[in-house]
């Protein structure tokens, strides 16, 4: 393989330009960002540098620290291209014109090293094209890497090589995407919209017309063609309103002109007079003055939705959607439903499934292709083939020919078959010559799903399992709802302990779930409150610590693996892990204190300890005091794992992963190499202010109430909090160990929880969702 990608230039500057080059910065690589000189400006580079400054104001931001800004090197195509040439891997991302990149193309030959990868952003211009003209050594270095916006969020990256594409220049630029970039490299073909975009732009124009043809409403549509089908939740209005109804007649335009004439996205292009009439209006969507929905500020910032046959806005109503299994994702149900309902979710389901059925294997070599880009690049919970075999084959291919539609030849070679299986503990899909093949992981993929394929958990309830994932190793896996924690989950990690000290080497915490944990089961919680349970939720509070606390000293080494939410009781299990690996998508917060409460399975002390180990910290018990008690009590959360390590949510040397896919396989590791010579951590001991302390903690929080930045109740929270982080009646000369810590944690905890006003605030947060600011 060619040598690593060390260095990395982006050309172009816009949404999506800069968005790669920040995801390069985020993966801790250096990445130059060039573009144009604007017409007489004073500052050459302004155009890189007005990118860069706009990004860091962005929300959701495109870095995951604002140092990873500084990896990012400014300037202009004009004066700074010889620059390249330090670089390994150059990204076009200008505008969608042929002749611009042509000729930033021949100007990029002439400075280039021979092995730099040179690839395009294009989604519309085939790559024949955008090399003709160019030598066969600036053939070998180029291929297509198509990114999806926004670059930091969006896993999909679709690669499309040429017949004289090296494959060494092509391997390099796929790992460095997959493992520094944390993305999921899709092989498309060199074909119109490769095969996201294709099938994407497909299913909504389908919806579009329908909604106009059968007279639907907005909402009616979205209630059908979204969640009911296991796509994004805004339903296909929903999410033309998000990416810009302005880019649909691009997109429609683009196709039209570059797909073969007998392909059936020919039949449904269609333009309607109304989304013209919005466009030319202004609205375009979000980013314009509304879209489909819009929010009217003169009545109150009211949900208006637009009528398709009116073309007048009204108030949005709430429609109730199909029911029942039809509206938890059976799908056959869903298209069999009498009337509207189901006449529109089988035109729109039943003419996307064909069409992607017939891109294989044109515009993708197998299934699991097709499947990967539409769950990745649009956010389906399930694949087009998964949703074939919800449906069945046969059943699709024989109502297709009922109603005289052809039926795509994958159809007819599946059969009664499905496109997925498992043999033998191992998933499997159906290939286009009638034969099973096994679904292989790249190298470095680990996943828990796979691991169940083919095995049964050494422990499990209701709440948690326990599996074995080779080399002797064991994770643990939350599995109630959001991953939320309650007492079955503290009991399984009691007698897991001894299970994997006696018959194992180490204990990965680990799911394949979106979300890590969202901390306690707060239901559980106030369903005890409400028949005045308090002996059940002092052992709750209890164990908790005791299973935390025993999994921190356990003989073995505990890793904690999250990605996504691992907020309240899922921060804290984390705090107590010897490491963590963490995906870099980490949003990490102990949250109590928003619902009225406190930390109270130990994640007081140990924030405490870390802020009192850190070097930076001015000497003195006070400062780590009220920089836990500034974090805790104000309920702040991390946007990232590396802003974690800035709050010390995670600790310098816990180490990031940017594949989600890599994640459980990388914990395992990390806890291998902690087996040889393990000992288990020495408790805390701990200097606290006492009530001196919290005075001063309880005045700065008055500052806050005078500016309103925090409510009556807010002082009553925050003020039983700096009792626990300043030792509660302790004084300076007294030694607070982590005991002392934990009762008064567990004590203060049951005070607050009696409090009218924060189970209100739990009553709310399960309600709403949201806070409740009593």
């Amino acid at each position: 393989m060619s040598e690593p990608i060390r260095k990395v230039c982006v050309i172009g500057a816009g949404t999506m330009g800069a968005g790669i080059a920040a995801q390069v910065a985020n993966a801790g690589v250096p990445v130059l960002l060039l573009d144009i000189v604007p017409k007489d400006a004073a500052n050459r580079n302004a155009v890189a540098e007005g990118a860069v400054a706009k990004m860091l104001k962005t929300e959701p931001a495109p870095f995951m620290s604002k140092s990873a800004a500084k990896l990012v090197e400014t300037g202009n195509i004009e004066d700074h291209l010889e620059k390249v040439a330090e670089c390994d891997w150059v990204i076009e991302a200008v505008i969608e014109r042929l002749d611009i990149k042509q000729g930033l193309y021949a100007k990029l030959e002439l400075v280039k090293r021979d092995g730099t990868a040179v690839s395009s952003n294009t989604s519309t211009i085939p790559l024949a094209q955008l090399v003709d003209g160019r030598s066969d050594a600036f053939k070998r270095d180029f291929l297509i890497t198509h990114f999806f916006n926004p670059p930091r969020y969006m896993r999909l990256l679709e690669i499309v090589t040429g017949p004289q594409t090296d494959a060494g220049v092509a391997a390099k630029v796929e790992r460095f995407a997959d493992v520094a970039m944390g993305k999921t490299v899709v092989k498309a073909k060199d074909t119109p919209g490769f095969i996201a975009n294709r099938i994407g732009t497909y299913w909504i124009q389908l919806g579009l017309n329908a909604a106009f043809d059968m007279g639907l409403s907005v909402e009616l549509a979205d209630a059908v063609a979204g969640k009911p089908m296991g796509v994004p939740k805004t339903g296909i209005f929903g999410l033309v309103d998000l990416v810009g109804i302005d880019l649909m007649p691009h997109l429609q335009a683009s196709l039209t002109s570059t797909l073969a004439k007998d392909d059936p996205y020919h039949a449904i292009a269609r333009s309607h007079p109304l989304i013209e009439k919005m466009i030319a209006d202004g609205y375009t969507g979000r980013k314009g003055k509304g879209g489909f929905y819009r929010l009217n500020k003169e009545m109150g910032r009211r949900k208006e939705t637009i009528g398709l046959q009116s073309g007048e806005y009204r108030e949005t109503v709430r429609e109730a959607g199909p029911s029942g299994g039809a509206g938890r994702g059976d799908l056959r149900k869903l298209v069999e439903v009498k009337g509207p309902i189901g006449d529109y979710a089988w035109a729109v389901l039943g003419g996307t499934l064909a069409y992607a059925a017939g891109l294989v294997p044109s515009a993708a070599a197998d299934v699991v292709a097709i499947d990967d880009a539409m769950k990745l690049g649009y956010n389906w919970k399930v694949g087009p083939f998964e949703m074939i075999d919800k449906l069945g084959a046969a059943w699709l291919a024989q109502r297709l020919e009922n109603e005289g539609k052809p039926v795509p030849e994958i159809l007819k070679v599946a059969g009664d078959r499905p496109f997925y299986r498992i043999e033998n503990g191992v998933r499997q899909y159906l290939t286009l010559n009638g034969t099973y093949e096994d679904l292989k992981r790249p190298e470095g993929v680990l996943r828990l799903s796979d691991v169940k394929l083919a095995s049964s958990p050494l422990l499990r309830n209701g709440s948690a399992s326990l599996w074995d994932i080779g080399d002797g190793v064991v994770a643990l896996e939350f599995t109630g709802k959001m991953n939320a924690l309650d007492g079955d989950v503290m009991k399984l990690i009691v007698e897991a302990i001894p299970l994997v000290a006696s018959k194992y080497k180490a204990l990965v915490v680990y799911n394949d779930a979106d979300s890590f944990s969202a901390g306690a089961n707060l239901g559980l919680a106030i369903f005890a409150v409400n028949i005045a349970a308090w002996s059940e939720i002092e052992k709750l509070v209890a164990g908790g610590q005791m299973a935390y606390k025993g999994l921190k000293y356990a003989p073995f080494p505990v890793v904690g693996a999250p990605a996504g939410l691992a907020v309240g009781g899922g921060c804290e299990i984390l705090l107590h892990c010897d490491a963590v690996q963490a995906h870099a998508e980490l949003y990490m917060g102990l949250v109590e204190c928003g619902v009225g409460l406190i930390p109270g399975w130990g994640g007081n002390g140990e924030m405490l300890d870390r802020w009192q180990k850190n070097k930076l910290m001015p000497k003195g018990p006070m400062p780590p005091v009220a920089k836990v008690f500034e974090t805790v009590s104000t309920a702040l959360v991390s946007k990232s794992a590396a802003q974690a390590k800035e709050m010390l949510f995670l600790r310098a040397e816990d180490a990031i992963t940017m594949n989600r896919d890599r994640l459980l396989y990388d914990a395992k590791q990390k806890a291998l190499s902690l087996v040889d010579g393990y000992k288990a951590p020495e408790p805390p001991h701990f200097r606290l202010p006492g009530e001196s302390g919290r005075t001063a903690l309880s005045m700065a929080a008055e500052g806050f109430r005078k500016q309103g930045k925090a409510t009556d109740y807010d002082m009553v929270v925050s003020d039983a909090l700096a009792g626990v982080l300043s030792g509660g009646e302790a004084d300076l000369v007294d030694t607070v160990s982590e005991q002392d810590l934990l009762r008064l944690e567990r004590e203060t905890f049951m005070r607050l929880v009696r409090e009218p006003r924060s189970i209100a605030r739990v009553e709310h947060m399960l309600e709403t969702g949201k806070p409740l600011r009593n």
